[in-house]
């Protein structure tokens, strides 16, 4: 009976060793990102890109080409 309530105390001052080493993982890692937020913010995004020139002329003359004249470009729609 002895060495299962030895067993027991182990185990317990075990998991709470684990339980404040989580504690301060977690606490420990929420200051560090708002420490960093704070020092370096985020960049701001990039303008979006404009298109240098229309795209619809090369497009259907390839389709044209490949069509043989016979196919043609309903819609065309940016990704």
């Amino acid at each position: 009976m002895e060495n299962l309530g030895l067993g027991f105390l182990l185990m317990g001052v075990g998991m709470l060793t684990v339980f404040c080493i989580l504690l301060i993982v977690i606490y420990g890692s929420r200051l560090m990102i708002g420490l960093i937020n704070k020092i370096a913010p985020e960049a701001p995004a990039p303008a979006p890109r404009q298109a240098a020139f229309n795209a619809a002329p090369v497009l259907e003359a390839a389709v044209a080409q490949l069509t043989g004249g016979k196919g043609r470009i309903v819609k065309i729609t940016e990704l």
